[in-house]
């Protein structure tokens, strides 16, 4: 029925995370040309984060009648729709011919596997596989920050290239800001007394885990001289988690920043497993250690790529000692890291939201 309404020269964000529809949100606002937006949210934390816009936001997948229509509205009339996740509504949408649909992915690089590719997809049934299909082929264009990424996609949505378009991940224009970065150092480094900063950002378990598997004693009484750990856990994962740690001045409680990669300008060295992190943070080229202690496990029943312990740049601990004894003896590859970022943020330069909304005013235009 929201069809019957003509189309508007709106941009219309459907979000389930905040960051990259941000930087395009402000790119946006800078412009002499003023555009009419809209943001649909998944999620408590996105409507309150887009609230203070003061641009109109309607949350998405309630039960609320009133919020479904007005989301309905704003498909049916927009030139422009951009996207950062996988949202099931898109198998039954159908929009109209100069309507463009733009995937702006939440990260920009995988070493888990996703879509297509995803283990779980041979246990769905063939009406669930039909409609991841017809959600993934209303992708007309997606972002990409490398080719490698591009490649990747192509497997994971079954998509040719066509579809891509090579403008750059826009919130990694943060890492070429170097105010920010100055900011961010003076706020950071008062806490932490001088000392170097350790983040340790592992990636969600389903179900979450219950007890951390790097022993922060240990790390205690090896690293407290010199360091602070900033430990970063899912919200799921911080309610597992005994809160008493962080009354231990050596570790500071990284989940207060919304905005991770914030927290990756102050950062000396990163320590993870399967996230998507390092992808940007070596765009800053220090250090990480990967930790996949459940490797084996993980692999089975989530699914990696492949080859993971290749793709890493950097070294891969089994243990907390062994992580340990790594930061102690500083053994990091800087070219490798380097070799890394070239070959993941191939496009990402400090210039991808500018990019990106240059690419929305002509879609506005046609």
């Amino acid at each position: 029925m929201c069809k019957f309404f003509s189309l508007k020269e709106k941009v219309v964000f459907v979000c389930s995370y905040t960051d990259n529809s941000q930087y395009v949100y402000d790119e946006l606002t800078r412009r002499e040309e003023k555009t009419d937006v809209v943001f649909l949210c998944r999620g408590k934390a996105a409507c309150d984060h887009f609230a203070e816009t003061g641009e109109r936001v309607v949350p998405i997948e309630t039960m609320r009648v009133g919020a479904m229509v007005r989301s309905a509205y704003h498909l049916a009339t927009a030139k422009v729709i951009v996207i950062d996740n996988y949202f099931g509504f898109l198998a039954a949408a159908a929009f109209k011919k100069p309507v463009v649909c733009i995937q702006l992915w939440h990260a920009c690089g995988a070493f888990k596997t996703f879509g297509l590719e995803d283990h779980s997809v041979a246990l769905r049934t063939v009406r669930a596989r039909k409609r991841f299909l017809n959600v993934y082929r209303h992708f007309d264009k997606i972002v990409v920050g490398s080719d490698a990424m591009q490649e990747i996609f192509k497997q994971s949505f079954g998509l040719d290239e066509s579809h891509f378009i090579h403008l750059g991940i826009p919130r990694t224009d943060l890492f070429f800001d170097l105010n920010r970065e100055k900011q961010a150092e003076k706020s950071l480094h008062r806490l932490s007394s001088g000392k170097k900063l350790l983040l340790y950002a592992p990636t969600f378990r389903d179900p979450p885990m219950h007890q951390l598997a790097l022993n922060l004693e240990v790390m205690k009484k090896e690293l407290a001289s010199d360091y602070v750990l900033i430990l970063r856990l899912h919200p799921l994962e911080q309610k597992e988690v005994d809160r008493t740690i962080f009354r231990d001045p050596f570790i500071m409680d990284g989940s207060k920043w919304e905005n991770v990669n914030e927290l990756l300008l102050i950062t000396d060295l990163l320590i993870t497993d399967y996230s998507s992190i390092p992808f940007e943070f070596a765009l800053l080229k220090r250090p990480m250690i990967f930790f996949p202690y459940d490797l084996h496990h993980y692999e089975k029943s989530r699914g990696l790529r492949e080859n993971y312990t290749d793709m890493v740049p950097g070294p891969i601990a089994s243990s907390t000692q062994e992580l340990v004894h790594m930061i102690k003896e500083h053994r990091f590859d800087e070219q490798k890291t380097a070799q890394f970022s070239e070959y993941w943020n191939q496009y990402s330069k400090g210039q991808s939201s500018r990019h990106v909304v240059d690419y929305l005013f002509d879609c506005l235009r046609k």
